[in-house]
């Protein structure tokens, strides 16, 4: 080993979805919008002058504040944004979890936590599930150094209630309380309603899912203006112009056409209904995701064989292959034509294999 190789900071990095190209491809596994962004967004980006681009953006992305916070029915300071909900995420860990005592997070979850936290040094506890894979609220009821809990969760898709999600921030008044909600928008309860009442409360959300503006990287947090305070802090020491001047426009313009935001998380919702029901009748079993996508797993078929078929077929979903979930498939929702084409597949396979 070469001396200075003593010196590197190395982590198990995230393992991202995969990003097929090519006609035909159904990409059913990053959980992706299936239908794009409001007109108005692509408005923006056209109107775009030319001479802006080669300035710098606005450290303080002030257009975007204002209108989440008026979106919202909050002040300015209580708004953080970033590029993407990692990003944000990142710089609450770094900002947020710097004491002795371990951070407590779900052990089947969002898989970069434990990478931020092996990466900042932060010591952290993975809290199990239960055998139905919900939260357990005793289970971040202690002294710790932190929460990050994701609501619904990913990849299981369930909704912790509101109830048990203020009886853990309660519990826990010395430590930054961290709900992640990049998928609040497709069912569950937010915990938006409790920032008045707990000043360490921070909600991050995305516009990647919901708002289909995953290709712009738009993330946000609200919280107390004393922890937003804080982000900024380290924000501006570590890198002043993170939203781009083309983001910045998108996500003004995604936020003010609401309505077609809330129609198309409608068909996402009727879809995923559908669905499940569907899948029901091939017999698989499935948590009642929340989200905008299914974790289903199949007593016939291990999901790692329906996995690399699919994939064959052109068709892509993810699987994890982990300890209690190595036989479940996330699928996301795409449209109806792509669900059908999924589920005709799987009918077809699965009759198939019984016959041998």
């Amino acid at each position: 080993m070469a001396a200075w190789e003593g010196n590197l900071r190395k982590v198990i990095p995230y393992t991202p979805g995969e990003q097929p190209e090519g006609a035909g491809i159904i990409k059913l596994n990053t959980n992706e919008n299936p239908y794009p962004p409001a007109p108005a967004v692509m408005c923006a980006l056209r109107e775009i002058e030319a001479g802006s681009l080669r300035k710098y953006p606005d450290p303080s992305a002030s257009a975007l504040v204002e209108a989440l916070a008026a979106h919202y029915g909050l002040q300015e300071e209580q708004v953080f944004v970033g590029v993407g909900s990692d990003d944000v995420l990142a710089m609450a860990f770094l900002t947020f979890f710097n004491g002795a005592k371990p951070i407590l997070f779900p052990d089947i979850t969002y898989s970069f936590y434990d990478v931020w936290a092996g990466l900042y040094r932060i010591p952290y506890e993975r809290q199990p599930l239960d055998g139905s894979f919900h939260i357990r609220t005793e289970d971040y009821c202690r002294e710790c150094g932190g929460i990050v809990i994701p609501n619904p969760n990913a990849p299981t898709g369930v909704a912790k209630p509101l109830a048990g999600l203020e009886e853990i921030i309660k519990a826990n008044p010395g430590v930054i309380v961290i709900i992640d909600e990049a998928y609040i928008d497709f069912g569950g309860e937010s915990a938006l309603g409790l920032l008045p009442k707990y000043d360490n409360l921070l909600v991050v959300r995305t516009f990647s899912k919901s708002r289909s503006l995953a290709g712009m990287r738009i993330g946000y947090a609200f919280g107390s203006r004393g922890l937003i305070r804080c982000l900024q802090d380290v924000k501006y020491s570590f890198n002043s112009y993170t939203m781009s001047v083309a983001a910045l426009a998108a996500g003004v313009a995604a936020i003010q056409e609401d309505s077609y935001y809330k129609g198309t998380l409608q068909k996402i919702i009727r879809t995923r209904e559908r669905v499940k029901a569907e899948l029901g009748k091939l017999g698989f079993s499935y948590l009642d995701s929340q989200s905008n996508f299914i974790f289903a797993t199949h007593p016939g078929c291990p999901a790692q064989e329906l996995f690399e078929a699919l994939k064959q077929e052109g068709i892509y979903v993810r699987y994890f292959p982990k300890p209690r979930i190595d036989n479940y498939l996330r699928i996301s929702i795409g449209t109806d034509q792509e669900m059908d084409v999924l589920l005709q597949f799987l009918g077809s396979y699965l009759k198939k294999k019984t016959k041998q």
